[in-house]
């Protein structure tokens, strides 16, 4: 009983469908009026010929003319009748099979149909509802990171300002509610000042307004955003942003730290408390040739070795693993461990040849300079001439001519990195590459996850998904850093140690075989044990650290329970 008021009220609500329904009102009245016409005129003409009808039998006559029933019991006999009910018949045909019918579905059977499709979306929570996520844009960041909020049970809502757009998203089985991103009233519909965390990744003009509006409801809750121009960090800040990530800064700074140029020291990549999560290329070191056994860095620099990159492929550590030219180590060790490894390496140049960046956009710009932060010279290939920084680093042209990459260096460079935002544009830079040069190390990046295999089929030794770091960065802040994203949906994660594997041995649980997770290391009573001995019962209380692709990391959580 309810309902049918609600869908009347939003019917009436839109002025579009108020002005609709006055034109049908007004058709109606013209309508009703030829009918009275033509019956009035039925009239006189049959009593022109004699005969006597009454006005209700005129407009009855009338009627079934222009409805084109002709049931044939009234009838004229002179020719001005006859012509009479030509122009009846064909009034009524244009009015009653044409225009009618059009005009009801256009003003209104189909806004009527809009209106209660728009009727069913959810326009407001729960008044009790608190600690859930408020997103205002839905894009491959947002999408990753629901999928990564529904994997560790987080309550979310997506507002969305279009009618559309919103029941899309509601009939693929989001959690949406309709509303104005710039008004006030949405967040208080939404329960934004009991929220855990809002996040917003839309353009820097709309994040800044949802921002400021939002931080008027809740002076507390974290508000992420992501930010497009640098300049725009600071007005971001300024108006309310407890954390604002340069999604393009990173993504070139991951790029960057990948190359098998510059130096072969270690890179750390994320953290948990005092354990630190590094990489470092083995190309170019002593390394090179032997098992991971064999280079005792254990006995050396007191550093572990909990995975390998071969080829894009990673690896968890096993002590017959062999170290080739394109291995990259991943490490994991306190902050002076890694100095003494970096003590060790830090006289190994890896090359010194330009690396070849594709794209000179936001991230291959990003890309540029975190490589002369490390002192890698480079060459960025671009198309457009205006984007063009300094001549000495560009060579303008179509990335698909051979003659360009030759001038940017691919038949030298160690290092091929690719960093345009069009997947497909992606794909097709790789397999030319790999064709161009089959040694040479590719780095591509992905903006959508469905994309990585296809660039890795296509060649690329290794893949950044900007949805799945993008995801990681802001769930790390409703997390607290107990996620450490290393690429292509490979993540570093903390959890507690489940009540399943409690007083268990790690080769005894099976949980690399039957999740696909690797334990990396184990903390308890404030102290951290990394690559722990299988054969070691795990404590009743503490936290374990983990590394594992998305699957993997489902999996786990499927069959152990909540994280921290």
């Amino acid at each position: 009983m309810k309902f049918f008021p609600t869908l009347y009220t939003y019917f009436l609500r839109s002025r579009s469908r108020q002005r609709n329904l006055v034109l049908l009102f007004r058709f109606f009245v013209v309508f009703l009026v030829i009918v009275f016409t033509y019956g009035t005129i039925f009239h006189y003409l049959m009593d022109w010929e004699g005969k006597n009808y009454s006005w209700i039998t005129g407009l009855y006559w009338t009627m079934t003319v222009m409805s084109t029933l002709g049931l044939g019991d009234i009838t004229f006999e002179s020719d001005a009748g006859k012509i009479f009910s030509i122009i009846v018949l064909i009034t009524g045909t244009l009015f009653m099979l044409v225009l009618f019918p059009f005009l009801f579905i256009q003003f209104f059977y189909a806004p009527w149909m809009e209106a209660q499709e728009a009727a069913r979306i959810p326009r407001e929570l729960p008044a009790d509802t608190q600690g859930h996520i408020v997103l205002t844009h839905h894009d491959a960041v947002t999408g990753a990171l629901i999928d990564k909020l529904n994997d560790y049970h987080y309550r979310y809502v997506l507002v969305i300002p279009t009618i559309e757009e919103t029941l899309r998203l509601h009939d693929e089985g989001l959690n949406v509610v309709f509303g104005e991103l710039d008004d006030p009233d949405t967040y208080r519909k939404i329960r934004a000042d009991q929220a855990a965390m809002v996040a917003t990744t839309a353009t820097d003009e709309v994040n800044t307004h949802v921002a400021f509006t939002v931080r008027e409801l809740q002076p507390e809750a974290p508000i992420v955003a992501t930010a497009i121009d640098s300049a725009s960090v600071d007005i971001l800040n300024l108006a309310g942003c407890s954390h604002v990530f340069q999604l393009d800064e990173m993504m070139g700074q991951a790029l960057a730290r990948r190359t098998l140029a510059g130096d072969a020291m270690s890179h750390v990549i994320g953290s948990f408390d005092d354990l630190l999560i590094a990489e470092a290329t083995c190309h170019g070191t002593p390394l090179v040739g032997k098992t991971l056994k064999d280079s005792k860095l254990r006995e050396m620099v007191s550093v572990s070795v909990v995975g390998v990159w071969e080829r894009g492929r990673f690896i968890p550590p096993d002590p017959d693993t062999a170290v080739t030219e394109n291995t990259f180590l991943v490490l994991a060790g306190s902050e002076e461990q890694l100095r003494d490894y970096d003590a060790l390496f830090c006289i190994y140049n890896v090359s010194s040849r330009p690396v070849v960046i594709i794209g000179g956009g936001k991230v291959g710009r990003a890309t540029s300079r975190a490589l002369k932060d490390r002192d890698i010279d480079y060459r960025i290939v671009e198309r457009l001439a205006g984007r063009v920084r300094d001549p000495n680093k560009y060579v303008v042209g179509n990335a698909a001519e051979l003659e360009v990459l030759e001038e940017a260096g691919i038949k030298e460079t160690a290092t091929v990195i690719i960093t345009t935002h069009n997947d497909d544009m992606n794909v097709y830079l790789t397999i030319y590459c790999r064709r161009l040069r089959p040694d040479v190390q590719i780095i591509s990046r992905a903006t959508l996850e469905r994309n990585i295999p296809i660039l890795h089929r296509a060649g690329a030794d290794m893949v950044m998904s900007y949805a799945s770091m993008g995801a990681s960065a802001l769930f790390n802040i409703l997390k607290r850093t107990d996620i450490v994203f290393v690429a292509e949906g490979l993540d570093f994660f903390r959890m507690k140690i489940p009540p399943k594997l409690s007083g268990k041995s790690l080769a005894g649980s099976r949980v690399r075989e039957e999740t696909g997770c690797t334990v990396i290391a184990v903390k308890t009573d404030g102290q951290i044990v990394v690559t722990p001995d299988p054969v070691v019962l795990l404590p009743n209380e503490g936290e374990m650290i983990l590394v594992g692709s998305e699957e993997a990391e489902e999996s786990f959580l499927a069959k152990y329970g909540s994280p921290v």
